[in-house]
């Protein structure tokens, strides 16, 4: 059978529910005179675990895929239980109908190997360098997305975090608001009402206690008081979208999806994950109506797995992964940076998908032609001492 050809270029390289949101990050003053909000916005999906991008987007007509990855190969497009068919030789993971369609029309692209700047294959460590942009562990005490808030100035991004805890990725000078799915907050909840009468005067804590009993408000699922569930990942991605719109709503939100570290019994575990993936996407376009064509749901993890299956049917700790971009403001395009290939000499020490893209130069295109921060900016602050790290990605809205 004759493959679509890979796209080849030279390798480059080795709160509790209920009353949740709160107010974190040290003092803040908007710097710039313009006044102007962005109308954009950017939602960043952090996989933890370390998801595996060689079954994301899967490199289906590489010659060395298939016996490479043994019992976690996915059939061809057109087979049963096919990837889904992109360009270049590449497909999506079937459980992925939604962003496949997003590619479609053209709203959909992918990074098939980028990786942090630093080669590290621990949880901890790899999230905290993915999170506080340095070059290396701990370089950074605040995470790039909240420093990125503080660049915008006059713009006025606001910030929102989805989950019991904000992090890293928003912490820092620039304060943001958090929401943990949750029950209802009604209006003659006892507790409410008790929390309120004591922090009426309060101008800190009054304002942040006001907006977060009008978060849950906005943020159910109906007038019945309804919980919004994180196993029920299109309602979620729904009560979030409803927190992004309007005049109040956030235009830069981060989240968390959990369980990707797929040590054993890949396979089904993915298939669970990446729909849950799929529907929070779908749920997002759905509650963001018009504003989706001013949005990019960006989605990354630490690193990738071994391009190898280990004894269990799962994978390892590695190095490169995927990253997606989707949402209406996304414009058509191909692979965001190379595809080193899976010969056994272009692995990573012997084992892994090796890096061609540092995941920072995604982020920089993201930032700089969508939410407009200028490139001295990203260089020096958002992302430090990282212009050697030019933005790979343009063309979005």
């Amino acid at each position: 059978m004759t493959h679509p050809s890979l796209h080849r270029r030279a390798l480059l390289g080795g709160s509790a529910a209920g009353l949740s949101l709160a107010f974190v990050g040290r003092a803040f003053a908007q710097s710039g005179a313009s006044g102007v909000v962005s109308d954009n916005k950017l939602v960043v999906i952090l996989a933890r675990g370390a998801m595996d991008g060689l079954s994301v987007t899967v490199p289906y007509a590489d010659p060395n895929y298939a016996a490479l990855r043994g019992g976690l190969a996915l059939a061809e497009p057109g087979q049963a239980d096919g990837v889904l068919a992109l360009a270049d030789g590449f497909g999506l993971h079937p459980a992925l109908g939604g962003l496949h369609a997003l590619y479609r029309r053209g709203q959909m692209r992918f990074a098939p190997a980028v990786a942090l700047p630093v080669r590290v294959r621990s949880h901890f460590d790899a999230q905290d360098v993915l999170e506080n942009g340095g070059e290396s562990l701990r370089r950074q005490d605040d995470g790039w997305l909240n420093r990125a808030i503080v660049a915008a100035g006059g713009r006025r991004l606001t910030g929102l975090a989805i989950g019991a805890q904000t992090p890293l990725i928003l912490r820092g000078e620039a304060p943001v608001s958090g929401w943990a799915p949750g029950g209802r907050v009604h209006e003659d909840d006892r507790i409410a009402g008790l929390l309120q009468d004591l922090y009426v005067e309060d101008p800190l804590l009054g304002q942040s206690l006001a907006r977060g009993l009008a978060t849950e408000e906005r943020a159910a699922l109906d007038g019945d008081g309804g919980r919004v569930g994180r196993n029920d990942a299109q309602a979620l991605g729904q009560a979030v979208a409803r927190l992004m719109t309007g005049t109040e709503g956030a235009n830069v939100v981060a989240l968390s999806l959990d369980g990707w570290d797929t040590h054993a019994g890949q396979k089904a575990q993915l298939q669970t994950r990446l729909t849950g993936l799929d529907r929070l996407i779908a749920g997002l376009e759905m509650g963001l109506g018009e504003d989706w064509r001013r949005t990019v749901v960006a989605v990354a993890t630490e690193f990738g797995r071994t391009a190898r299956a280990n004894g269990t049917g799962g994978t390892d700790h590695g190095t490169a992964s995927s990253l997606i971009l989707a949402g209406g403001a996304v414009r058509p395009g191909g692979l965001i940076g190379d595809w080193p290939g899976l010969a056994d000499n272009r692995l990573f020490e012997g084992r892994d998908l090796a890096p061609t893209l540092d995941v920072r130069a995604v982020f920089k295109g993201v930032l700089r032609d969508h939410l407009g921060l200028d490139r001295a900016q990203l260089d020096t602050h958002v992302f430090p001492d990282s212009a050697a790290e030019a933005p790979a990605v343009d063309g979005l809205a």
